[in-house]
């Protein structure tokens, strides 16, 4: 099936924030075999972006370029060897979606990266994490064409250079590749992962004492309901800022002088939360016209109906510059900006 191909494209349902922009060109990849077909759609018509579902992205303004949208489909089981089996899924697939269905089969290790928006091409580039799970942890390999040769490679984990939040898709290689497909290493035996203060509060609360992996992520499922709005409903991609991580003793610096800042080890010192610091700054439920900050959840920038890119843009400055003033903290966007 040849790309679609569409001028002057509406982005507005494309993007979970809803807001108004246009591209000059909408590109629109609907099987891997065309890949290349579509690349040279984009070819000569200025700038290239690579778009999935649209939850990890704000658009300040139109794109003066051709949009590459991802909206491949397919998952199988790769291989098999005792408890352990790798899996695949085509990059335009739901990520929540993928999730479920490696649970249906009995195939463990995802669960607490549940009802996270966005599609499988995406979760290597932001290194997906949620309640105590990095998809790094499970990730075996992925398979990405080259933007500019039309080559195509694999990238094992080392390659990916997965930090927190993070690798080396977000970087220097960023306009290069075109992610088409990722593969992950699961188990047939259910390890369930329960340590995140916040899961296991809601397993307590749900009487569970030995939860297994579906109740895992129903209890994920759970908690991000009761916080997080749905992009349907009210415009936005999830957390705006990622939680930022220190050195031991600016934490405890920071933690002496502001008693009860939540903390977690990290692997590259102590994560602090992004969300108490701007809930303390008196921001959480803020509102500059229809650009907000989330009554109930302060990582959380919404639009309310009306707002445009630029409006949210300039609300995520003010709070950032809050943030700072206060803390000493630069918080850094997780979405991409336009």
């Amino acid at each position: 099936m040849p790309p679609t191909i569409i001028e002057n494209a509406d982005l507005r349902r494309l993007n979970t924030f809803a807001v108004p922009a246009r591209a000059a060109r909408l590109v629109e990849l609907d099987e891997t075999a065309g890949a290349s077909e579509a690349l040279a759609a984009c070819a000569g018509h200025g700038p290239m972006m690579v778009l999935g579902a649209g939850s990890n992205v704000l658009f300040t303004r139109d794109f003066e370029g051709s949009i590459l949208r991802v909206r491949t489909c397919g998952r199988r089981i790769v291989s098999a060897s005792g408890d352990e089996v790798v899996v695949e899924a085509q990059a335009g697939e739901s990520w929540d979606g993928f999730v479920r269905w490696t649970l249906a089969g009995a195939l463990f290790g995802l669960e607490n990266l549940s009802l996270i928006p966005g599609c499988v091409g995406a979760s290597p580039i932001q290194n997906i994490g949620a309640y105590g799970v990095e998809m790094c942890e499970f990730f075996d390999s992925l398979e990405a064409i080259d933007l500019d040769t039309g080559a195509q490679r694999r990238f094992d984990a080392p390659q990916c250079g997965f930090a927190y939040r993070d690798s080396v898709f977000k970087h220097g290689q960023a306009a290069r590749w075109l992610i088409l497909g990722v593969r992950f290493r699961l188990s047939r035996t259910a390890r369930p992962r329960f340590d995140y203060a916040e899961l296991r509060g809601e397993l307590a609360r749900s009487g569970v004492a030995h939860p297994s992996p579906d109740q895992i992520a129903r209890c994920v499922v759970a908690i991000r309901s009761s916080k997080l709005p749905d992009p349907a409903l009210l415009g936005n991609a999830g957390s705006f800022f990622k939680n930022p991580i220190v050195d031991l003793p600016r934490a405890k610096e920071l933690i002496d002088r502001h008693p009860g800042m939540p903390n977690w080890p990290a692997s590259q010192g102590i994560k602090l939360s992004a969300a108490w610091m701007i809930d303390r700054c008196g921001l959480k439920g803020a509102r500059e016209g229809d650009a907000g900050v989330h009554d109930r959840h302060a990582l959380v920038l919404v639009n309310h109906g009306s707002a445009r890119g630029c409006d949210i843009w300039a609300l995520a400055m003010r709070v950032r510059d809050a943030v700072h003033q206060r803390f000493g903290i630069v918080l850094e966007p997780e979405p991409t900006i336009v």
